[in-house]
């Protein structure tokens, strides 16, 4: 499935482009460069005093927002760096398995110790009907060859209800909290027209794209080496594509439709899918220039900002800010995708 991960990475440029854009200020003539070194500063000491604001609270909602605001930050004190307050969070009366879903990246990379094995244990008890879940079983069971394991794992994404990386509740958490704070004049880009909801729909959008994601691209392997020796792994594989095809990540739904061109028989099936990956790639495309306009403009920032207070999904996020703003979801005819370098 080597076109898909071409498509993949493509996408995941692509989808990366408001978090880059976020994540530090935009390029600027060399006379400027003092001027955005201190902004980021700002930037960076801003999401420290909202991490400060939100944590003495016990709702878990303000916990985990505070918890991924506080992940980038350097030189946190331990009782409000990423691993406390995600912990707090866990333990609230209101957590939910989007808060063991971020507890993943709580461990040690170094130490080879990811994702955090009780915080998948507790998922696969909090959400057995999500596939995403056993997607990350699926990848660590066939990354230690625990073959009767990972086949199990497949079988199981296979039977789930929905895909959800909870990308979107993360969305609405951070979206909802960060105007506990007004914006300081030092963080606003003084060549931007959104003033302080750039700052905040920057934090917010940034912020969340650091979810933990399933490696996908095992899937894909396993699914690329398995199905053409294995007829059942062939049909599981065809069915995960269709829950992944309804997945909450565009990443996922390109992976559902290419095991449905993959793996399918039905050429007519294979083609639909072929054609809908392509309005796939217009929509992220045209979602992500929207995005980088918005820090420019007062009224899509806060539109964006209020659809992730909102809640749904990431997909339904991206769909619904196309619709408001008079795009449409298919390519145009004889468009085809900018090729990755």
């Amino acid at each position: 499935m080597r076109g898909w991960r071409t498509f993949a990475l493509a996408l995941a440029c692509t989808l990366g482009a408001t978090a880059t854009v976020a994540a530090r200020p935009q390029a600027a003539a060399p006379g400027a460069a003092n001027t955005q070194q201190a902004r980021a500063k700002a930037l960076l000491a801003f999401q420290g005093d909202l991490v400060s604001v939100l944590s003495p609270s016990a709702d878990a909602d303000r916990l985990f927002a505070a918890a991924l605001l506080a992940r980038p930050l350097p030189n946190q004190a331990k009782f409000n760096n990423f691993h406390a307050l995600i912990e707090r969070a866990a333990h609230a009366s209101n957590a939910g398995p989007a808060i063991s879903w971020a507890r993943l990246a709580d461990c040690d990379a170094k130490a080879h110790a990811c994702p955090n094995d009780n915080a998948l244990a507790q998922l696969v008890q909090q959400a057995p009907d999500n596939a995403a879940v056993w997607l990350v079983k699926l990848s660590q069971d066939a990354n230690t060859l625990k073959k009767d394991d990972a086949r199990q794992d497949l079988a199981k994404a296979a039977s789930a209800q929905l895909y959800d990386d909870y990308s979107g509740i993360a969305l609405k958490a951070l979206a909802g909290t960060v105007s506990m704070l007004p914006p300081p004049n030092a963080t606003i880009d003084p060549n931007s027209a959104a003033g302080a909801n750039g700052v905040q729909m920057l934090i917010v959008f940034a912020t969340a794209a650091a979810m933990p994601q399933p490696a996908l691209r095992d899937t894909a392997t396993y699914c690329e080496q398995q199905a053409a020796r294995d007829a059942t792994v062939k049909d599981d594989c065809l069915k995960l594509g269709k829950i992944l095809e309804w997945g909450s990540s565009p990443l996922a739904r390109s992976l559902g439709l290419h095991l449905r061109e993959a793996l399918g028989a039905d050429p007519a099936q294979q083609q639909d899918a072929q054609d809908a990956r392509r309005n796939l790639v217009w929509q992220v495309q045209n979602f992500a220039e929207l995005s980088v306009r918005a820090q420019n403009d007062k009224a899509q920032s806060q539109h964006l900002l209020a659809l992730a207070r909102n809640g749904g999904t990431q997909m339904s996020l991206m769909l619904a800010a196309l619709h408001d703003a008079g795009l449409p979801t298919d390519a145009p005819a004889g468009w085809e995708p900018r090729k990755a370098d």
